[in-house]
């Protein structure tokens, strides 16, 4: 009977790592658009507005889900990958390449800091839940928590298999997926509350804009659709394998709305209702402690920590592989390059942690600038995936094309929105 049970136990997670295998260049497009930063936004948002923006939410993974299936397309048909095309086929391509390079390499490294500050910080954080005698100065326990986790990556790096760090990867989103889920049932808002944050409306208080803008920045991410193509070149991925991209954009797009929806919840459940808000991720350990008990706490710093360490992997190769997508169109995890690339995005990573500063604030920031490359990145793409020499019979449809120009349309509105949302702070 054991035997049974334990046989059908195995099965049940045999497919479940099947079906996360099956969408391996999706499991990169979650690590680069949820981290903690992402945390960060939907535990802040949830707390001080409720549910209001959930619609911002959806609309971000609809247009995400819309623009991996544009890039995926053109990457299985063509063979080809985002940046090199760029350069070579479209007027002024090197300009343009090197805006999108130049712009999301200098996002990501910025966000890179951000999120190994706050990952440190919740690895200390929780110790301190169960171990409060341990409690002191933090910041050299931080700090070198921070160089460890960084070391760790950086050695994970070496290996230089494709294939692994999409094992990596999955190991830290099914952890990640998991623990929010389970925290958002732990304290589950009102389903009416969820419905009304469906109808368009921006909070009318400071900051309003500036979260909905860093909505978008850190779920319709440039590098979760520029990147993708090249992944799906290192996976080996052609024209036969049409269907199973378009099956990877949309479980991957799916997956994201979930996750972020759960940590929405947890925060609007925990925290809306008692009027408490939340300047970063670590005060979830004091606020939520009360209402779901410190074993549902370190549950949701576990999902905080596995966001965080989902999103420095890629984060880390970001810049060699935008890099060789410049030049010659090739993912080589082998190369010195990629190694020295990786090496300074490391040290880069280490600057909030040496600073001792609270990086919370400059990684909405952050996500908000991310925004501004998106329109440029969603343009290219409408006008390549519409090429009838390039796509043939796969060339974009009137679908496709009503969804990348509503993206469009809806990523120069948030540019506007982050633009005004700036302003206000000058």
């Amino acid at each position: 009977m054991d035997t049974a049970n334990n046989s059908s136990k195995n099965n049940l997670f045999q497919k479940i790592w099947l079906f996360m295998l099956g969408i391996g260049p999706g499991i990169f497009c979650i690590g680069y658009t949820i981290g903690t930063g992402s945390v960060t936004s939907m535990a802040k948002a949830g707390s001080q507005f409720g549910m209001q923006l959930l619609w911002v939410l959806v609309l971000s993974c609809i247009f995400s889900w819309i623009l991996m299936e544009a890039y995926g397309r053109y990457a299985v048909i063509t063979g080809q990958t985002s940046i090199y095309s760029f350069k070579t086929k479209l007027k002024g391509g090197k300009v343009i390449a090197y805006l999108v390079v130049g712009g999301i390499i200098l996002a990501q490294w910025n966000s890179l800091s951000g999120i190994l500050g706050l990952s440190a910080n919740a690895i200390y954080e929780m110790v301190i839940l169960f171990f409060p005698s341990l409690s002191g100065d933090s910041y050299w326990p931080v700090l070198g928590i921070a160089i460890l986790l960084i070391l760790l990556m950086y050695s994970l790096l070496w290996v230089g298999q494709y294939s692994f760090f999409e094992k990596v990867l999955i190991v830290f989103v099914t952890i990640m997926g998991i623990s929010f889920i389970i925290s958002m049932f732990v304290v589950l808002p009102d389903p009416a509350q969820m419905v009304r944050g469906l109808v368009p409306s921006i909070p009318e208080v400071s900051g309003g804009k500036l979260l909905v803008a860093a909505f978008v920045g850190t779920t319709m991410a440039a590098p979760t659709f520029v990147v993708r193509p090249l992944l799906m070149k290192g996976k080996g991925w052609g024209p036969e394998q049409t269907g199973e991209q378009s099956k990877d954009a949309l479980t991957s797009a799916v997956l994201m709305l979930i996750i972020n929806l759960s940590i929405m919840a947890a925060a609007t459940g925990a925290l809306y209702a008692e009027g408490k808000t939340i300047e970063k991720v670590m005060d979830m350990v004091y606020t939520l402690e009360p209402v779901a008990g410190k074993f549902a706490v370190a549950l949701f710093m576990t999902g905080a920590l596995s966001a965080g360490l989902s999103s420095v992997f890629p984060i880390l190769m970001v810049a060699p592989l935008l890099v060789a997508d410049y030049k010659e169109g090739e993912l080589d995890t082998q190369s010195l390059r990629f190694k020295v690339l990786t090496g300074v995005a490391c040290l880069v990573g280490l600057t909030v942690p040496i600073l001792g500063a609270n990086p919370i604030y400059a990684q909405i920031l952050t996500q908000v600038a991310a925004v501004f490359v998106l329109p440029l990145v969603i343009a290219c793409i409408l006008y390549l995936i519409n090429q009838q020499e390039l796509m043939g019979r796969h060339k974009a449809g009137f679908w496709l094309n009503l969804g990348l120009v509503a993206a469009l349309i809806f990523a120069c509105l948030v540019s506007y929105t982050g633009y005004l949302a700036l302003s206000e702070l000058i």
